[in-house]
């Protein structure tokens, strides 16, 4: 079987390692053939003798890097170079020996038992180990392969044992008594101080919860805990008051939410310790002896009437004097004043309930000692009601009667208002006034539930003969004392349709029921006047402006003259020149600019020659004139104006008056006649001049 080796790993020997032979049945051992390998290692960590196929390794092998390699074999004619059979693979496999020591796959571990813990894997050597003594272990752990036995090897690790944390611990007070202090002005929430107690777990094994279990003030105090430094902070429950209590006594206990019930055996999980609270005194504002005080007076109450008083003391031992004052921000109008003594509140000016029936003002107690010791107090005081006002019409009242009225028809219901508000509520009574209860022609029927009717006394008005009746009627109410008033109705005499309906009547106010009212009526036609005068006084004033226009004919334009009514030079006319210069010849402008035409170019200012000053006028002006006459810059005044229509190039010559003759008797116009229709109005203006010199 010579496919198959086994070689031995970790060679030591100087020599190579034989591994085994390769023979082919044609070798004749004459030389003539070649044996060659190919395949893993070949040439390399295997060779073989070409001549005799013996194989050997090179090198040391390691069958934990290659437990096999794989090769061919084949022989050939070593003077052809063909091969004399079929290539031939073999192994090699490489027998393992004890050359490696045991190998931990960590070289430390690291591992967590519970303190108090039993037997497991890795025993602990002490009875009942306590974390709280000593948390942390080491251990070397060695492992041996072979069994054991001898030529074995070895191989060792750390493991780093870290005992856990149990609830065996329970939590203790380092002291049994605490002691803080707060003053009695500190409100509800207000932390005191801290207390711990010592829990030697750790994590939820340390936690704490804390209470108040007795003492004097368990319902004055509470007590919470801080989850992160697992203390416990007193704070004030309710309000403290030094003269009613100084001291208080409390038990706080401390324990764990947590316990193990294996552990119990070692004791309560809890501690109690003993807290006294000093409530230290604290300068306290006056104290009234209610809340809030509600008085009543009676609107009719004199002034300087005492309405009530209200009463205040210092709640401190030293029992300060205590001064009232109002707070004039609630009562502006100083309706009431106060004994800065006793407290007594009264009047200053008189009340109306009709027109404020609560008061809600403020009363001030401050400490006289202390002045920056003071409280408030909300005093609400009601006015009374008094039969103070009378009744009235609840409006003013206009109505109507016809004139074919019969008699007993009501033709108005009346109510009434009173300002006051009797207990009993209002009772109002009508009846006519005396002077008008015999003669009247209308009466008044009560209906006993604070209305009233008008009904006719007679059959027909005439509206001719009375157009209007004033009826005075008398409002009472049923209060003591009695108040009352006279009331007028106004009832007119108007023309009424079968239905009864108003149709006209005198009365300009009255609305008619089937249309506008008399007023409305008017109105529109006084509109109607003034939009009408409007028109008319706009149409005049245009008529006034309209004028003959200037030019009648757009196209036919050179035909009109155009006329204005202005006039140039003269004495009068200062802008042309300055009147200034001629009357001072001193006064000369080098560089004012004329201005009746404006240079299309600007010139240097000419530099003129110093006036003398015997100057005479005449000399100033004839050399301003040479000066003007000579400047390029200044036109004549008197200038040609060219034209389009006129001119020696045109039909009607030169039209200049610069070229005519001095009297229009020496010019004849009967030439424009020949010129045509444009120069019509011109021939008729200048012939009809001729005309009526002739006449």
């Amino acid at each position: 079987m010579w496919n198959q080796f086994f070689l031995l790993e970790e060679y030591t020997g100087s020599d190579y390692q034989y591994v085994g032979k390769l023979h082919s049945d044609q070798d004749r051992g004459d030389g003539s053939l070649k044996y060659i390998l190919s395949g893993d290692g070949a040439g390399d960590l295997f060779i073989i003798n070409e001549n005799t196929g013996d194989i050997q390794a090179t090198k040391r092998l390691d069958r934990e890097e290659k437990p096999v390699y794989i090769l061919r074999a084949q022989a050939i004619n070593r003077r052809t170079g063909r091969p004399v059979e079929p290539e031939s693979e073999f192994i090699i496999k490489i027998h393992d020996i004890n050359d490696n020591e045991p190998m931990f796959t960590k070289d430390v571990y690291t591992a967590t038992v519970p303190e108090m813990s039993d037997v497991g894997i890795i025993k602990t050597a002490l009875l009942n180990m306590d974390r709280e003594n000593r948390e942390q272990y080491q251990v070397v752990i060695q492992a041996k392969d072979m069994g054991g036995q001898m030529g074995g090897l070895s191989g060792t690790t750390t493991v780093n044992i870290t005992l856990t944390d149990v609830n065996d611990n329970p939590p203790r007070f380092p002291q049994s008594t605490y002691q803080f202090k707060t003053p009695e002005s500190a409100p509800p929430g207000t932390p005191i101080g801290r207390i711990k107690a010592i829990d030697a777990d750790v994590g939820e094994n340390a936690e704490i919860v804390y209470s108040i279990t007795e003492g004097e003030g368990l319902d004055m105090f509470d007590v919470i805990t801080d989850q992160e430094t697992q203390e416990g902070i007193i704070t004030v429950k309710k309000v403290l008051d030094f003269e009613k209590k100084k001291l208080y006594t409390l038990k706080v206990e401390a324990s764990n939410p947590r316990v193990e019930s294996r552990f119990l055996y070692l004791g309560p999980f809890k501690d109690t310790a003993t807290v006294r609270i000093i409530v230290e005194d604290v300068d306290e504002p006056p104290v009234f002896s209610k809340l809030a005080y509600v008085l009543q007076i009676r609107e009719d109450a004199q002034i300087n009437s005492t309405i009530g008083s209200v009463s205040a003391q210092d709640p401190d031992a030293a029992k300060n004097p205590v001064k009232y004052s109002v707070d004039r921000h609630t009562d502006m109008d100083r309706i009431f004043n106060i004994d800065s003594g006793n407290g007594s509140i009264f009047t200053s000016k008189l009340l109306d309930r009709e027109t404020l029936l609560w008061h809600n003002i403020t009363v001030i107690a401050t400490e006289i000692n202390n002045p920056k010791q003071s409280s408030r107090v909300p005093l609400f005081i009601k006015v009374l009601d008094v039969n103070d006002n009378a009744p009235e019409f609840a409006e003013f009242y206009e109505t109507f009667v016809c004139e074919k009225a019969k008699a007993e028809q009501l033709i108005q219901t009346l109510s009434a208002v009173d300002k006051d508000d009797p207990y009993s509520g209002h009772q109002f009574s009508f009846s006519l006034a005396p002077e008008a209860a015999g003669s009247s022609n209308f009466t008044i029927h009560d209906n006993k539930d604070n209305t009233a009717g008008i009904l006719t006394r007679k059959n027909g008005y005439n509206r001719h003969e009375m157009s209007t009746y004033l009826l005075p009627v008398v409002i009472s109410d049923n209060d003591y004392p009695i108040q009352s008033s006279t009331g007028t109705v106004t009832i007119r005499v108007c023309a009424c349709d079968h239905h009864g309906n108003m149709q006209s009547c005198n009365a300009e106010a009255l609305i008619h029921p089937t249309g506008l009212s008399t007023g409305a009526l008017i109105a529109i036609l006084l509109c109607i006047i003034i939009l009408l005068v409007t028109v008319v006084l706009f149409a005049a004033l245009r008529r006034q402006r309209k004028k003959e226009p200037l030019i009648i004919s757009k196209e036919d334009i050179r035909d009109n003259i155009v006329s204005y009514n202005d006039e140039g030079g003269g004495e009068e006319d200062t802008q042309a020149f300055d009147i200034g210069t001629l009357r001072n010849p001193e006064a000369i402008e080098d560089n004012k600019l004329r201005r009746d035409i404006v240079p299309e170019a600007l010139f240097l200012p000419r530099r003129t020659p110093t006036v003398r000053d015997n100057t005479d006028v005449r000399d100033f002006i004839n050399q301003r004139l040479k000066e003007n006459d000579t400047d390029p810059t200044a036109p004549p005044y008197d200038s040609l104006a060219t034209y389009a229509y006129e001119g020696n190039g045109s039909v009607a010559e030169s039209l200049s008056s610069l070229e005519s003759v001095t009297t229009d008797g020496d010019q004849d116009y009967d030439y424009l006649s020949d010129w045509g229709p444009r120069f019509k109005k011109l021939a008729d203006m200048y012939g009809g001049a001729d005309s009526d010199k002739d006449s």
